[in-house]
């Protein structure tokens, strides 16, 4: 069989052909979700509230459909370098099972926990209505967002990232095409505001999910599903989940830590919730091509673990580390000179900029750190450790985050509360080294001693 590029071509150019097109189609995703908010903050604040508090439950759906992808994934990359095709079949089959198992999940979380979840965070019924009405639509139309994050990675484990530009751009163009007409009610189309940002953000999610399942039949001849007959194995589902709980657990724990500290701010008030919903959808322009380096990294990595190339392995870790605390440095520099710029472009108040400015000034400091952070955390998944990721997320999320700010809040000044997030950030990298210390130890030093 013809060796596949990630076990041949050389490491940098490599990297940057398989991550280049994950970061624009990232960049894109996280340009529909601030234009997103942009539209739905000139309905009024409640309602740029209402879908920042929805945050923590379309975060537990992504950490639920990435973290299931990641393990996917890994599998799918590391059956390839050993040559097992029967393998990677079954692999495939068997995510696509759990992409739908995922999905009926959700419908339940959509109908009965909607209301329900937004009461347990504020009495301000403007609020309560418009975000039951923006996470029913979200969570019941869900199906999309699964099957498309499902197929896009078995299009990135074999190689082939481009397709998945076309995809997830593809999803966002449609996204940021249909928001404006479908909040304010354009072209005929009736005025549906907060519900109208849901409709379009499924729309384009179930649009994405169609071009990746044909882009896969079509141009992913190393992987072929066939669903005929099918029956669920439970010897891949379990491997695949011992990749991926570590990884779910992880992005769940961050809704956690969202839920708390929304919970947290707006005890100061609903502008101090809105100002942090506002910083994760700015943020993602800055850790969103770090998540798609990272997504290209995966499979090279655990490609050549399963080839068992030792240098190639190596050269792909110093790498990633490099690029991604690049594109944080980039990020800090933004944050820092022209904080109040991002936060016009959400039509902020005088209010919102006296806390705004100084929470995203602090909240930046923290991203020297994180770069490190999550390239790690891409070498902990590809070599079936993402164990070492959930360890380090639970401590910094819930043992120092949430504590630090929830202390801190108690002295009666906001500005103090963003301070947990670099003090947790630090904590996370102390923690990471020691991992990939260990890790290193382990399994790196001993790659291609038995081959």
């Amino acid at each position: 069989m013809k060796e596949n590029k990630m076990g041949v071509m050389p490491i940098g150019k490599l990297i940057i052909t398989m991550s280049l097109p994950i970061m624009i189609s990232m960049l894109v995703q996280a340009l529909y979700n601030v234009v997103d908010s942009i539209f739905v903050a000139r309905v009024s604040e409640n309602a740029l509230t209402a879908v920042s508090m929805a945050f923590p439950i379309q975060s537990l759906m992504i950490a639920v459909g990435v973290g299931t992808a990641v393990g996917v994934n890994a599998l799918l990359a590391r059956s390839l370098g050993a040559k097992d095709m029967d393998r990677v079949n079954k692999i495939a089959e068997n995510a696509v099972f759990l992409a739908v198992m995922s999905y009926l999940v959700f419908l339940l979380i959509g109908l009965l926990l909607s209301e329900p979840f937004f009461r347990s965070q504020t009495d301000i019924e403007e609020i309560v209505q418009y975000g039951k009405q923006y996470l029913t639509i979200c969570c019941c139309t869900s199906f999309g967002i699964f099957v498309q994050i499902m197929f896009e990675r078995m299009l990135q484990a074999t190689g082939k990232t481009f397709y998945t530009m076309i995809t997830q751009g593809t999803g966002a163009i449609i996204n940021i095409i249909l928001d404006p007409i479908l909040i304010f009610g354009l072209f005929g189309f009736p005025r549906m505001e907060v519900a109208g940002a849901a409709v379009a953000t499924v729309t384009g999610q179930i649009v994405a999910a169609v071009a990746a399942i044909i882009l896969n039949q079509k141009k992913n001849h190393e992987v072929k599903i066939n669903m005929k007959g099918f029956r669920p194995s439970v010897e891949v589902i379990a491997q695949i989940y011992e990749i991926g709980i570590p990884s779910i657990v992880m992005q769940a724990i961050s809704s956690v830590m969202t839920y708390g500290m929304n919970l947290i701010l707006i005890s100061f008030s609903a502008t101090a919730t809105a100002v942090f919903g506002i910083y994760f959808k700015l943020q993602s322009f800055i850790f969103m091509p770090v998540f798609g380096l990272n997504n290209g990294v995966i499979p090279i990595v655990a490609y050549n673990y399963g080839a068992q190339k030792r240098d190639r392995v190596l050269s792909a870790i110093r790498h990633v580390i490099t690029y991604a605390v690049v594109i944080m440095i980039l990020g800090l520099v933004i944050f820092q000179t022209m904080p109040d710029k991002l936060l016009m472009m959400f039509s902020a108040s005088e209010t919102m900029l006296a806390i705004g400015v100084p929470a995203l000034r602090t909240i930046s400091l923290s991203f020297l750190l994180a770069g490190f952070c999550i390239a790690a955390g891409s070498v902990f998944q590809a070599l079936g450790k993402s164990i070492y990721s959930m360890y380090v997320s639970v401590a910094r999320q819930l043992v120092v985050l949430l504590p630090v700010a929830y202390a801190l809040s108690r002295l009666g000044r906001v500005e103090l509360v963003w301070w947990a997030i670099p003090i947790a950030e630090l904590m996370s990298l102390t923690m990471t080294v020691i991992c990939m210390i260990h890790i290193n130890k382990n399994i790196i030093s001993k790659i291609g001693k038995n081959s």
